[in-house]
């Protein structure tokens, strides 16, 4: 259902600085890709969709985060869950609610929150029953 979502930022480097450890806790490697613009992606091994993007707004205006948007990072296992938003605070972003089970939403969601450089909020989340991961 999903082919990519895509962050803004005004410091791409930065970004992708705080970025890359998340990314690679949750076992998505950065994407080699050559553009004239500057653009970041990430995606799981063996698939070629979704990605995750990080790219300055194309309108070349500053960006701003959306009140009410949020990307959720499926993570492999409720550790992954722990590691990517303890790396996400110690990087620099907003705790939005730390990592729990959230029975809320399902018996299993086990998630965390996190508003990154930019303000934009993100989730990291696991379904698994075990939450050992698959």
């Amino acid at each position: 259902m999903i082919s990519h979502v895509t962050l803004g930022t005004n410091d791409l480097e930065k970004a992708a600085a705080f970025y890359e450890p998340i990314m690679q806790a949750l076992g998505n490697p950065r994407v080699p890709f050559e553009r004239s613009d500057p653009f970041i992606m990430w995606r799981r091994p063996g698939d070629d969709r979704p990605v995750v993007a990080l790219t300055r707004p194309f309108n070349g205006e500053p960006h701003d985060p959306g009140n009410g948007q949020m990307l959720a990072l499926l993570a492999p296992d409720r550790a992954s869950v722990d590691t990517a938003h303890a790396l996400a605070i110690s990087g620099g972003a907003q705790d939005e609610g730390h990592p729990s089970l959230r029975p809320h939403y399902h018996a299993d969601y086990y998630g965390a929150y996190f508003r990154d450089l930019d303000g934009n909020k993100i989730c990291i989340v696991c379904h698994d029953p075990d939450g050992r991961g698959v």
